[in-house]
């Protein structure tokens, strides 16, 4: 594994750790311990074998005819639905939990908004025999109860937050305090490249598989790169996993969707990126949706994996740099994207990834016959309850 690392934790203006002293060397341990595995064979394998033979990689590409004719581009999507659990958040949680092992630390906690993060590490904990505890907003507990019971099935303890916005942010700074508390024993699996230093670097490699195949993939069968590439960003982990391995190819245009919610200039929505400003939020400095007074605004988003009012910190520099372009669409798009997708291709997708395919969508998002990839992050059985209360099936 080639690590790109950032220097001094940052890239450009953004990262860095702003944490508890208490955390600080946990964290030098964490990103010494991953450097050496990242140069080591034996790590590698492990890896390897368990994303071939249990998660199911590599996830293919698949061509979508139907999407195709009806915007006049090539579509295709990237398969991350079809990993074990469901969505790519597998691919992080497997590793961090290998680290894990090498550390001696037998107990594990997550935060997750969707469930998605908290149902890949409860599965990775059961199978390399771990402590879980996943810390999960209450809010999103009841849109997303198919999740909670998935995890407490794998035999983790589900910890209901009911501070705050009762979401994703609040199910964050709960696990936050958990490690500062229980350090010692206690590894953190964070499920986004957010985070102090060093995990957005860490997150972003375990991630990067996505991309690695997907630029395979696509030279093998096509012939050529993508000419661009779309995928949605909350915290940002499925989209920085993907856009890695095209960053330095500059002829590919990279597309990040957020969560415009209500609308953008309702200020219920969850678009820091497109309508935020720099702040330090979970440890790091990032675009973050703040008032006046710099304090942390309320989010508003369809689904409960992009209801986050920040993002990860190497998202705001490839924003600064001009490297991908960051918009945002609403609930409804997102929700009228989830049911043409279903229905023309037969494919059922997270809310989170119909907002990059409502982008997609979109008139003129790129110029006809462009060859454009989405990163499908994940699939839509959790979502079920929520689109068929909103859809009124």
């Amino acid at each position: 594994m080639s690590v790109r690392r950032p220097e001094l934790g940052r890239f450009g203006a953004y990262g860095g750790r702003y944490v508890p002293e208490t955390l600080v060397p946990a964290l030098d341990e964490l990103e010494a311990l991953f450097l050496t595995c990242a140069a080591e064979s034996g790590f590698h394998s492990e890896l390897q074998g368990l994303l071939t033979e249990y998660v199911g990689r590599p996830t293919p590409v698949t061509d979508l005819p139907a999407l195709s004719a009806k915007t006049g581009y090539r579509v295709s999507a990237k398969r991350e639905d079809l990993c074990h659990t469901g969505a790519h958040k597998i691919n992080n949680a497997i590793g961090q939990c290998l680290l894990a092992q090498r550390m001696g630390k037998q107990r594990i906690i997550a935060e997750t908004g969707a469930g998605q993060h908290g149902v890949a590490t409860a599965t990775a904990c059961a199978r390399l025999g771990l402590d879980c505890t996943v810390y999960m907003g209450e809010t999103d507990c009841e849109r997303q109860r198919l999740n909670v019971v998935r995890m407490r099935m794998l035999g983790a303890k589900v910890v209901p937050v009911t501070s705050g916005t009762k979401t994703l942010k609040d199910a964050l700074n709960e696990a936050l305090r958990d490690w500062v508390t229980n350090v010692r024993d206690t590894h953190y699996v964070i499920g986004s490249v957010a985070g102090p230093h060093p995990f957005p670097m860490i997150v972003r490699e375990f991630q990067a598989v996505i991309g690695r195949e997907a630029r395979a993939t696509c030279l093998e069968c096509y012939g050529e790169l993508p000419d661009v590439g779309v995928a949605c960003v909350g915290g940002g982990s499925n989209a920085m996993g993907f856009f890695d391995a095209f960053l330095a190819d500059d002829q590919v245009r990279l597309v990040g969707v957020e969560a415009g919610g209500l609308g953008i200039e309702t200020g219920r929505h969850a678009a820091p990126l497109t309508s935020g400003r720099p702040g330090v939020l979970h440890g790091a400095m990032s675009y973050l949706m703040q008032d006046e007074a710099g304090q942390v605004m309320e989010t508003h988003s369809v689904s409960a994996g992009l209801d986050y009012p920040s993002v990860g910190p190497e998202h705001s520099h490839l924003k600064d740099t001009h490297r991908v372009e960051y918009c945002s669409v609403t609930d409804d798009q997102a929700l009228e994207a989830f049911t043409e997708v279903a229905r023309l291709e037969g494919i059922v997708v997270a809310l989170e990834t119909a907002h990059a395919f409502a982008a997609v969508l979109q008139p003129g998002f790129a110029a006809p016959g462009s060859r454009v990839m989405v990163n499908l992050s994940g699939r839509g059985d959790k979502d079920m309850e929520t689109a068929a209360r909103l859809l009124g099936y």
